[in-house]
This record gives C-alpha cells, structure tokens and sequence, in this order.
C-alpha cells in the first residue's frame, strides 16, 4: 500500500499541526468560516441525506419535573458535547442507549421511537434503544466500565482491577454484544430509510462491535468509529481474552477510518492489530490494516473546545455571579482542579505531590489553596466508590497535617455544575491536570482559554492534550510525585510575564480549533475514499496531500 496523508494527519508535535492544517486551512480563521466550509462538506458528502450517529450516551435526555411533567436537557457524554454545535449545520439521526426511566418513558410515548430535539435552531432526530436494566447493567457496568476502561488507561495492575471470571463473560455475550447488535441494528434501520449511501459516525469504546455488524447489513456504508479513549498498545489487550479481543478488533477494521485523539493511539492501534490479528496486513507507514478485503485507515483527530459556546457562557451574568460565590474560597495564589473522581485521573497522587510541596516550604501555609472540582460518574462502580473515599481519606490527612482552625489547605467541591466548573477556571494561578492516561483532557484545552490570570497549566504526559499543549505547559510524568510537587511549586514562581507568554501559545494551539473543524476533518477523509473508490474501483490507495474540498 501507500502510505497516505490524509486530512487527520501522522505528525507529533503541535506546530506540526499547525503546519498542517495551517496550511490547508489558511482561508478559515474565524469561527463562521469554518462553520460555513463544514456546512459545503455535509452537503457534497451527504447530498440532503442525514448523517447518521450512535453512541452509548445521546445528545439529549429527559427528566421528570417536580409537577410531573418530562423535559430535555442537554446530553453529558464526550460524543454529545462534541457534535452539539455541529448540530445546528446538518441534519442528524442519532441512535443512543435510552438511559434514564424518563427517557424510556418518553420512548414509550413516541409511536415511531423517533424524538425531535426540543432545542432551537437544531435539525436533530434521536433514536433511543432501551435495553433491559440487566442487558444494560453487564454491557455498561461490567464490561464497559470498569473493563474496557481500566484497560485502556493502562491500569490493569491497579488494585480493583477485575479479573475475567464467568461473570465477564456472561457480561460479553449478554452485555456488550447484545447492546452493540442492537444499535447497529437500529442504525442499519435508519440508514435504509434513505436510498443513498449512508454515512456512521460511530462513538467510542461502547460501540467497538457495532461497525463490523453495520458492515455486514451495508457493505457500502462509509463509517467512522472514532475512539475518545485512549488506545494502549498490544501488551494491554492481551490481558483481555482471545474471544473477546478478536472481535473488538475485527470490529473496528470494519470501519472505513479508526480515528483516536493522540498519535501515540493511533500508532498504537496498527501495532495491536499486528500482533493480535494473525490475517491483518498492515503498512505501518501508512496506519492501515487490511482484514477481510477491507482496508481501514487508523487517523488522528485530536478533540477541541466549542470556543463560541465557552465564550458565550464566559460573558453570562450567571458566570460572573458563581465567580462571586467563588471567590472567598481562593488563597492568595490557588491551585485548582477539574475532574471527574475516578482512578485515571490521578487525583491521589496529585494530592500527595501539593502535601509534599507544603512540607518543603512552610512559608506557603496560610497562602495556597487547593480547591478540585469533583463529580462522580459510574457511582455503582465499587471501584469507583473505593477510590473517591480513598481521596477523601488522604484530604483530611493533608488538612490535619498542614492545615489551622482558620485555613484549610485543599477543598473539594462535589458537584457537576459547568458553570461553576468554568468560574474556576478563570480565576486559577495553577490548574493541574495529571491524568494517568487520559484520550484528551478537555479542561488542559478550557482553561487557558478561560483563564484571567495568566494562570499556568501543569500537565500530564499521559494526557492526550499533551501532544498539542507541550510548548506551553508544564509537563509531568503521572507517576512522579517528587516532579510533580516541584512542577507546582515552579508554577507559582514563573514571572508574570513568562506566564502570560506560556497563555498566548497555549491559546494559539487552542483556538486554532474546534469542533466544526475536528468534524471537517473527518468528512474530507471520507470525501477522499468516496472519490478514490469512485475513480478507481481500488480500496486503500488514497492521494497524497489531497487538498479539502472547495
């Protein structure tokens, strides 16, 4: 094969990216722009069809008033916060896993199960599946998270990993496969509604099985799977077994392109299929894998902020008052993290590199604080329960330590409030953020953007973000609590104008980007294979450098 440079690109480094995409992109510098372009790409790779979008999570989901009544919010899941503005561009059906008693209630209301978007300005139909609680409970409580999970944050030898017992594989036929089958077969459904070549934009690690059922329904369908996870390399999928592994993997290679957010996973996932799939032929130059006849493109597509809605929400008087109820809880200088509160995040050890930071310079008690917005997710998750007690544990440790009747050290806020989560953010000197392994952590991207204090990032390698942002962070290995500690202690003392600096260029990368173009990205791919299947009759042999459509 060839070895391609598609529109998602192979380099490493963030002015690689820029170059890049500066590049081709050099006509698009404001926001309507952009959006404009991606408009023209849905109307020549669509043609007034609809794009077609599953994931575990949808873009919507519904609640009971106090009175009764059911109404829509916003979806919380990566995929929904991701497409959301791109929603108002194109038409969408989107097929997603009905995840509260409202939303199957709402599902037992519509006749068609087909529910319009109640939000402005949105052409947005959802298709809600309802498994059973049990199905549902193997696949997503079982399987899912913590398995898959804890496998792709390279945290298999973590204390409360699980093991592969019978209940895994109760979880893997009755779960996960069955979940997988059935929204592939809605989507197969709502594909054949439209007499046109479809195009499945599929979501992370909950759907590794669905492209491969598509496929074999849709043999023309031009799908992505793109993974917002990390991908490890082979040594971690061999903890999983061979009856599981090769599915997931054949299941992916029957996508027309595997998007990941960093290099390093999209690297990794050739490999995997190199080692584990004995049949798969693979040009490493290329990032290609040859299974079955078909020929998958591993490409990366590292995920952006929507600026426009970070910045509407930024000039709201509501923000402006939860920076006021904020404000008494900061130090002189404060450090501040956001995250949700389980292991891959690395919130113990960013605990015990501030404790040891305050135990080297006593001057700082009385001064710092450290305040870590928390929310929960999985909350049925033992793993998960044991590790926020464990944090919790180690707080108090911290207070008792260092802390006085009148000043506390850290305090943790438990609570999913976005715009609390984003007051915080612009009020920080210092915001950590030291994932294990994380596929992108949007906040390293928020927070400078948000930031008035030319505050300063510190961040782990382990983050896919770190590709971009390594020019103007400070970089951490995970498991380094000694680096750590000095990383923080060196961030309080950068000159104000070395932070400032180290702001703009992270700020430079930052809003060189966002989700229309991420998306953008993705349909020019496709938009290649269209044209090259078209005019050759060949699959896998793309151009070199082929520019975005006009």
């Amino acid at each position: 094969m060839n070895g391609p440079v598609l529109h998602g690109g192979q380099a490493p480094l963030a002015s690689a990216f820029e170059q890049d995409w500066g590049d081709r992109l050099k006509d698009l510098k404001s926001y309507g722009e952009r959006r404009s372009r991606f408009q023209r790409l849905c109307q020549e790779i669509l043609g007034g069809r609809r794009l077609l979008v599953a994931s575990n999570r949808g873009p919507l989901e519904y609640f009971s008033t106090s009175g009764g009544e059911l109404r829509a919010r916003r979806g919380r899941g990566g995929a929904s916060s991701a497409l959301q503005p791109i929603s108002q561009c194109c038409p969408i059906t989107w097929v997603a896993c009905a995840m509260s008693d409202s939303d199957r209630q709402v599902l037992a209301n519509s006749g068609d199960s087909i529910v319009c978007s109640p939000f402005p300005g949105q052409d947005l139909l959802v298709r809600f599946i309802s498994p059973g609680k049990d199905e549902y409970h193997k696949y997503f409580n079982i399987f899912s998270n913590p398995l898959l999970w804890f496998l792709q944050h390279q945290m298999w030898n973590y204390p409360w990993t699980p093991n592969i017992t019978e209940a895994t594989y109760d979880a893997w036929y009755k779960g996960y496969s069955f979940v997988n089958r059935s929204i592939a077969a809605v989507v197969v459904e709502e594909a054949r509604r439209e007499d046109a070549q479809p195009v499945i934009l599929l979501h992370d690690y909950h759907l590794y099985l669905a492209p491969g059922d598509i496929r074999r329904e849709l043999p023309a369908a031009l799908i992505i799977h793109f993974t917002h996870a990390s991908w490890p390399d082979a040594s971690h999928w061999q903890f999983l077994p061979k009856d599981m592994r090769e599915p997931i993997l054949r299941g992916l290679c029957a996508s027309d392109i595997a998007g990941f957010q960093s290099h390093r996973s999209l690297s990794n996932f050739p490999y995997t299929c190199y080692a584990l799939l004995e049949d798969a032929k693979v040009d490493f130059d290329a990032a290609s894998v040859h299974v079955n006849g078909h020929t998958t493109w591993a490409r990366c597509y590292p995920m952006s902020v929507d600026l426009a809605g970070v910045r509407r929400a930024l000039g709201s008087p509501l923000l402006q008052s939860a920076v006021e109820m904020l404000q008494p809880k900061f130090g002189e200088q404060t450090f501040i993290r956001v995250d949700r509160a389980e292991p891959s995040r690395n919130i113990v050890r960013g605990f015990k590199a501030f404790d040891r930071m305050l135990q080297r310079h006593p001057e700082m008690a009385g001064k710092v604080r450290f305040l870590a917005f928390l929310f929960s997710s999985c909350n049925r998750l033992w793993e998960y329960q044991r590790y926020v007690e464990e944090v919790a544990k180690l707080v108090g440790f911290v207070n008792r330590k260092h802390g006085t009747e009148s000043w506390q050290p850290i305090e943790i806020v438990h609570e999913n409030n976005y715009l609390q989560n984003l007051a915080a953010l612009t009020l920080y000197d210092v915001l950590l953020v030291n994932p294990v392994v994380d596929g992108m952590s949007l906040t390293a991207k928020e927070g400078p953007v948000a930031n008035k204090r030319a505050g300063v990032l510190v961040l782990s390698e382990g983050s896919g973000a770190y590709e971009q942002l390594r020019e103007g962070d400070l970089n951490v290995c995970p498991s380094d609590l000694e680096g750590t500690a000095q990383a923080l202690y060196q961030a309080l003392a950068i000159p104000e104008e070395e932070r400032r600096r180290r702001q703009e260029a992270l700020r430079r990368v930052i809003e060189a980007e966002d989700p229309a173009l991420w998306l953008c990205r993705q349909l020019s791919d496709l938009l290649d294979l269209v044209g090259t299947k078209a005019g050759t009759g060949a699959e896998g042999t793309l151009p070199l450098g082929a520019p975005l459509p006009e």
